[in-house]
């Protein structure tokens, strides 16, 4: 997959600065950035995702971002597909690869030979219908007895990916986090990764900031097209941290600063999530950063990544 230079790659917790920092960085390095985040894939979603914009997308080549719309269905593989072909495409350009992104599982399946297993319909569908009548909680629970390791890094309302992950219990007779326990099996040389740490304080006031900015920027109207065209009823797509929120506060179950508040407090559990996830791979090489995220960082984290 990769070529004699190792990947690289940016990543930490949403909210950090990455997205910025990235294209800063792709810019001294002469590199194309392949996006991480398993939100970004859908088109219409933009305001709620961070997606970056046309004039940051015309300062660097960026990929996978908008391969779908948000009713279509999107798995870890495909995106591992797609990476793939990104990756080879940049390379065979003379250009450096650089991933950018928060989604662990997605960074692995771009950088290590994962494999994931198909899928069971037959299984799948009854563990749907469970969730259904005994609620997404529930279904979590049984995860966490056979699978604590998953659980942990799945949000209790997460319907599609518990499902996935009894799912791929039962086809395969392992838990499906025992492949990603595995780092030594992957070679460290394969990326160079720099990773963003805000001190949690820190992260919870820049998450509450752009939360409050997405409401600024016409976030309700974006999650009123999707409602209008009936797109948040599909499952994978209305598990994005807000839009089930302010979903909610749009058909008036919610106010305002309800909506606000629990993006934010779900937003701020997700980026302890991902820094669980990171931290368990000794390939990242993690700088400090404050306030002012990894902006405040630039240099450091390019002249790490710049390497020799």
């Amino acid at each position: 997959m990769a070529g004699e230079r190792p990947l690289l790659a940016l990543v930490g917790p949403t909210a950090s600065g990455k997205t910025e920092a990235g294209i800063v960085i792709a810019e001294h390095l002469g590199a194309e950035l392949v996006s991480v985040d398993s939100m970004l894939v859908y088109r219409g979603m933009d305001v709620g995702t961070a997606k970056p914009g046309p004039a940051e997308r015309a300062r660097v080549p960026h990929h996978l971002l908008d391969v779908v719309d948000a009713e279509e269905p999107f798995s870890v593989a495909r995106y591992q597909r797609l990476a793939r072909e990104a990756i080879e495409g940049i390379e065979g350009r003379g250009r450096r690869v650089m991933l950018v992104g928060g989604s662990g599982l997605y960074f692995r399946a771009a950088v290590d030979d994962l494999e994931f297993p198909g899928t069971d319909p037959e299984a799948r569908g009854e563990l749907e219908a469970q969730a259904a009548v005994l609620g997404p909680e529930r279904l979590h629970e049984r995860l966490a007895g056979l699978d604590p390791v998953a659980a942990a890094r799945i949000e209790p309302s997460n319907v599609r990916r518990t499902v996935r992950a009894l799912e791929v219990a039962a086809m395969t007779g392992r838990p499906m986090s025992s492949d990603a326990e595995a780092w030594e099996r992957y070679p460290a040389e394969r990326v160079r990764a720099a990773g963003v740490d805000v001190p949690r304080a820190d992260l919870a006031r820049r998450i509450e900031a752009r939360v409050r900015a997405m409401v600024e920027a016409g976030f309700a109207d974006e999650v009123r097209i999707l409602l209008d065209r009936g797109l948040l009823g599909w499952l994978t797509a209305s598990q994005a941290i807000g839009y089930a929120e302010f979903a909610r506060h749009l058909e008036g179950e919610l106010s305002l600063e309800e909506a606000v508040a629990q993006t934010v407090k779900r937003t701020r559990e997700l980026a302890r999530r991902q820094m669980v996830w990171f931290r368990r791979d000794p390939r990242i090489r993690w700088f400090d950063a404050d306030e002012d995220g990894a902006a405040a960082i630039v240099d450091e984290l390019t002249e790490y990544l710049q390497g020799d």
